[in-house]
């Protein structure tokens, strides 16, 4: 890693673009500091992919760690949704905050339909790109060739190029650099870690910036949707942009190192740490939310006269956490009347909150459960 060069700087008329060097090459890691966050690293994600094995109805669990990354990655762009809105009907949304909501369910249809599409499809630029048509589906930036690679000169940050933060490489080197990426992120003769292969990943696809919108929120979600392929984790249950955002300034200083100073484990670095911090969080919320489940089945159980159906309604917001005295009629099968006072019953224990402060049609919100995604790491 001494004598790593991550490009080169290219003049133009008014700014500099950065071509980076192609990652399908032999690599060398020989420094002890990397070698030991790739050990942690590794340790976490063995812990989060065994946990979810023992976790019931694991998929529920993954849909509220998808709109929490959703909400935190678009957090880094500057679309502000909080997660009690992300869970919401669009029809439930203020209107002046319904363009950052779709942005955010956008995010969450994405990743879900890349992950799905990767029984049929290996991790590729195809791959990508399908998730990358649906993030800019009708929403701001849908007219910059969704699923497609630019066909412009992009930049990061100022007005335009001359002053930007960084300017990426010219597009017609686009396709080239992206078939590079895809053909290191399945050549096995380099014997890299998988974890290495995906901190390197994100490094480039960030330089390489290949869309004219949405670069930030595919880069991320190209971590988990990598470890999945790769069978490191079984399921979608790890996500970074909580990491990147408490650390945003730090994030963008490390991919600048290794443009401007060829620092690449300095960022190998960052990005392991960032994978076993997160994944030790993803355990933790875990191990809270099955104690949450476990209590609560055991205090509703004991209720009389709504114990069954208290319990039926509890399962029930697991798969939806908001409800109305309709859907809990439909959920547990009760007459409306009782409905309300499962409703009353669950509002008074703090399990459910009304959101509406309307007399009627009234919403309420499984409040603790999407609390224990919020206040994780």
């Amino acid at each position: 890693m001494e004598k790593f060069q991550s490009g080169h700087w290219i003049k133009r008329t008014g700014y500099s673009s950065f071509e980076p060097a192609i990652i399908n090459r032999p690599w060398r890691f020989d420094e002890p500091r990397i070698m030991e966050a790739l050990s942690r690293a590794d340790r976490q994600l063995g812990r989060l992919d065994m946990f979810s094995e023992y976790v019931p109805n694991l998929d529920l669990f993954v849909r509220m760690h998808v709109t929490k990354e959703a909400v935190e990655s678009n957090l880094i762009e500057d679309t502000r949704t909080e997660i009690e809105e992300a869970v919401m009907p669009e029809e439930e949304i203020a209107q002046e905050r319904r363009d950052d909501w779709r942005e955010v369910t956008n995010y969450i249809h994405a990743l879900n339909g890349a992950i799905s599409e990767l029984d049929s499809l290996p991790f590729s630029n195809r791959l990508l790109k399908g998730a990358h048509a649906t993030l800019m589906n009708n929403v701001r930036g849908e007219h910059k060739t969704p699923g497609e690679f630019r066909r412009s000169q992009n930049w990061i940050g100022g007005s335009n190029p001359g002053n930007a933060r960084f300017v990426p490489p010219i597009h017609e080197n686009v396709p080239e650099l992206m078939g590079d990426l895809e053909l290191f992120a399945h050549n096995s003769d380099l014997h890299i870690p998988p974890l290495l292969k995906a901190a390197i990943m994100h490094y480039q696809f960030e330089t390489i910036h290949p869309f004219l919108d949405g670069n930030g929120r595919i880069g991320r979600l190209m971590v988990p949707l990598y470890l999945v392929a790769q069978g490191i984790l079984k399921k979608p249950v790890l996500y970074l942009s909580g990491y990147l955002e408490r650390n945003r300034e730090e994030y963008y200083e490390r991919l600048t190192r290794v443009r401007k100073k060829n620092a690449m484990n300095d960022w190998l670095h960052f990005f392991l740490d960032g994978l076993g911090e997160t994944a030790a969080d993803g355990v933790q919320t875990f191990n809270n939310i099955l104690k949450f489940k476990s209590h609560w089945e055991n205090e509703i159980s004991a209720w009389k006269p709504h114990g069954t159906s208290g319990l039926a309604l509890f399962q029930f917001l697991f798969t939806q956490v908001w409800v109305n005295a309709q859907l809990v009629m439909k959920a547990t099968r009760v007459s409306a009347p009782t409905a309300y006072k499962l409703i009353d019953r669950f509002v008074s224990n703090g399990l459910l909150r009304e959101i509406t402060g309307a007399k009627r049609d009234r919403l309420f919100l499984f409040d603790p459960y999407l609390n224990l995604f919020k206040h994780s790491s």
